[in-house]
This record gives C-alpha cells, structure tokens and sequence, in this order.
C-alpha cells in the first residue's frame, strides 16, 4: 500500500526565493491550461488534449518572451502541474456524469498567489534524491535541509513541496510499503463517537475530548482581532495574518497528534474495530458545527481504517441509522425515544445502561454481524422480545 510520510523542511534564504519561483512558475502553467480550456468551450472548439495542451502552454510557451522564464525551474514541476489540472477535469467530469460517487465536484478554479497552500511536485523523472548527509536534494533548487523524524521504509516515488499558510514547508514522501502485521489480539472494540466523550468503547473506557479550538479560543481571538485592526496591504497585517495562521496551525497539529496516538494504541491493541458511519458534513450544519469539526471524528475514522488495513486489522463501519442508543444490548428491545440529555436508562428487561457504553457494545455486535462465530451462527443482536400488551395472534389460534 501506499504512504505519505511528512517531514518538516527548513530551506535557506536563496531556496526560499528558488521555491517561491517554482510555486509561481506551477501556478501559471495550472492557470494557462485552464484558461486554454475555458476559451475553447467558450469559442466553441474540441477539448484540447492533455498532448496538445502541454505543448501549448509548456513546451511552446517557453520560446516566449512573456513565459521564458518558464525555463529557470524544473519541466517535470511544471509537467505535474498540468497532470493535476488533467485530473480536476477528470473528477469533473465523472461526476457529471455520475460515475464518480461521492458529493458533486465543482469545475477547476484558477489558482492564486495568495492561497493559503503553495505546492510542488517531484517525481522519480525529476531525479530528486535523499543524500547520505540526510538532506534533500532538488533540481534546481539544492540541497534542502530536513529534520527527520524517522527513516523511510522505502524509496520514495515522488515528493511533493509544501508551505502552508503559516509559512513552514513541508516534503510529502509517497513510498510503497508492504503490510506490517502485527500478532493477533482476541480483543474486539466498538467504538461510539460522541462530544462530551470523544470516543466511547465498548470495554468501558472513556476518552476524554480535548476540544483544541475551544482551549485555544483566546488566543485565536487576540490575534484575529489584532489583525482586523491592521491596515490593509500593509506589512504589519501580514505579520499578522501569519500569526494567526500559526494559532490554528497549532490547533491542528494537536488535534492530528491526539488522533495518530488514539487510532494507533485501538489497532494494535484489537483485532477488529467497528465505529459508525456519522454524517459529519450534515452535523456541521447544526447549531453543534463548531463542536462537532473540532472533534475532527471524520479524520479519526480514516485513521482507523488506513491503519487497519495496514497492520492486518478488520475495520467495519456501521449504518448510521443503526439505533445503536436506542437498543438494549441485553435483550434486543429498541426503546421509543432516546433524548441526547438521557445519560443512562434502565429497559423494561430490568437492565440499567451507560448510553455510550450499551452503544458501543452494540456497535461491536453490528459490526459482528456479518461473521460467524466457532459453531457458525450469526452473533447480531436478538429481536426485541414482544411485550404482552402488543397486538399479535392468540396462543394456540389457527
């Protein structure tokens, strides 16, 4: 499978000033294939080929007086940069037509120098390479220095170039590795995602819920307010506006941390795992949105699911209309309604429930279900048994 490893970059000046020209030189070429295109639609002309389109705007460009500078970074940067525009158009176009599953994909839009998120592409065409001292080394650009955090597992196929809206850059290693597994554990866990506990597991355990943005409020609104309060176009905004975007950098960063740890120590210590299939982006529309994108669950769940499929684990995501709350993990009853302030309940069986805990539980029998056990039969949960007062057919009636 493949993996990304980041590792923190730390350039000198001149390869500051090499890189903003590779960023700048990624974007024109982007912008200039999309503006290509956008004409032709417009005029009424064929789709111009991705072949036509990179002689156009790369290869022919450069013999240009306005685009000869095209020339001072390296082809394969401005090559990738129009593969990335070839497949926005592709996304665009599965999803018109409905080929592509998923939330519908918007046109590709121009890029601009003031995005938040710069970045460049090298692949093993570019002869970028790690050198012996542990640096890396770009073409046209130098030995970059690299704080390693760890060793790659394999050579790495391409690297891409990133600085964030903070100002830090980053190398994104893409390496093929095999899987790592890990000795199998008879624990299984479901898990019950919620806010007032991050993660609920079936065991018993709590996780708490850090709630980043929330403890870093504060200072988010000091500085955003010292920012609204700079004049417009002015150095002392733009000093500020990094500051601000440094605060929620670190806010990410923790929240990113928290999730690594958490989803590593549930699949090394479980064999399988099962968590429901939540619709976040329809609770981020409620009035619980900014707690419910400062959980980060959507990320959290990924996690699960790559390591999983990493470390030889079964990862199983339920329904999300799965009464899970609502079911007595005793006896199978489904309770009429299940208000968010009822905490704990008692069923008409006579058990008394933790919500989250008798959701996890049930969580992890839905995510059962579609195995046997040893003497092969199923393990969901029973049907609710029928109350004496429901309607039904008389004992002993034809």
């Amino acid at each position: 499978m493949q993996l990304r490893y980041n590792v923190r970059l730390y350039p000198s000046p001149g390869q500051r000033e090499s890189l903003a020209r590779a960023f700048g030189c990624a974007r024109t070429v982007y912008n200039d294939g999309l503006r290509a295109r956008t004409d032709a639609r417009e005029q009424g002309v064929a789709y111009v080929s991705d072949a036509e389109l990179s002689k156009r705007v790369i290869t022919a460009a450069k013999n240009t007086p306005q685009r000869a500078w095209l020339g001072e970074v390296s082809a394969v940067v401005l090559q990738q940069a129009l593969a990335d525009l070839n497949t926005a158009y592709r996304n665009f176009f599965a999803s018109l037509s409905g080929k592509r599953k998923g939330p519908k994909v918007a046109a590709p839009r121009f890029r601009s120098r003031k995005d938040n998120r710069q970045a460049i592409r090298f692949t093993k065409n570019a002869r970028f390479q790690v050198t012996a001292g542990g640096e890396l080394r770009l073409p046209k650009i130098g030995d970059v220095n690299v704080r390693w955090s760890r060793d790659l597992p394999a050579d790495p196929s391409s690297v891409t170039v990133i600085k964030d809206a903070s100002g830090r850059y980053f190398a994104s290693f893409v390496v093929e590795t095999g899987g790592e597994q890990l000795p199998e554990s008879a624990a299984e866990v479901g898990i019950d995602l919620g806010l007032t506990h991050f993660a609920v597991l079936s065991d018993g355990r709590k996780v708490d819920n850090p709630r980043f943005l929330r403890r870093a409020a504060k200072k988010l609104r000091k500085a955003q307010r010292d920012l609204s309060r700079k004049a417009k176009g002015s150095n002392n905004r733009t000093k500020a506006k990094a500051k601000v975007a440094r605060a929620h950098a670190r806010v990410t960063d923790a929240r990113r941390d928290f999730a690594h740890k958490l989803s590593t120590s549930i699949i090394r210590e479980n064999q399988a795992v099962a968590v429901e299939n939540l619709s976040v982006s329809g609770l981020g529309r409620t009035r619980l949105a900014k707690s419910v994108h400062d959980a980060g669950w959507s990320q959290f769940t990924t996690m699960l699911e790559y390591k999983a499929k990493r470390y030889g684990r079964t990862f199983t995501k339920i329904d999300r209309w799965f009464p899970s709350s609502k079911l007595c993990s005793d006896c199978g009853h489904i309770a009429e309604s299940m208000p968010l302030n009822v905490r704990s309940w008692t069923c008409l069986c006579g058990a008394v429930h933790d919500r989250d805990i008798n959701a996890a539980i049930n969580i992890l029998a839905a995510g059962r279900a579609d195995r046997l056990n040893d003497c092969g039969d199923p393990v969901r949960p029973p049907l609710a048994v029928a109350q004496v007062d429901e309607t039904g057919s008389l004992r002993g009636a034809a």
